[in-house]
């Protein structure tokens, strides 16, 4: 498994509110992306920070979003680039 953990600048103009609604909107797009297991969304409204943490099958299926139209998609939302850290993910605890 590989772990991506995507960050991006939010808005000046961005609410939390805001950045829910528009992530809640994004939701259902990644229901149905081959090789995520799980998207976590992530928002910092005090230091203008948004993004998601990604659980992938491999890096091929997350290349396989990233290196899409999704980079244009968030610059189209946000106003600037996604950076991505990589990290593999050996194990996992999921005590639901």
């Amino acid at each position: 498994m590989i772990t991506a953990i995507v960050n991006f600048d939010l808005p000046e103009d961005m609410t939390a509110d805001k950045a829910r609604e528009m992530f809640e909107a994004s939701a259902p797009r990644y229901e149905t992306v081959p090789g995520l297991v799980r998207k976590y969304y992530l928002c910092d409204p005090d230091s203008r920070i948004g993004g998601g943490v990604y659980l992938w099958e491999n890096r091929a299926a997350a290349d396989a979003l990233y290196d899409g139209g999704w980079r244009e998609t968030i610059r189209e939302r946000f106003g600037n680039d996604p950076r991505i850290a990589w990290f593999d993910t050996p194990v996992i605890v999921d005590n639901s």
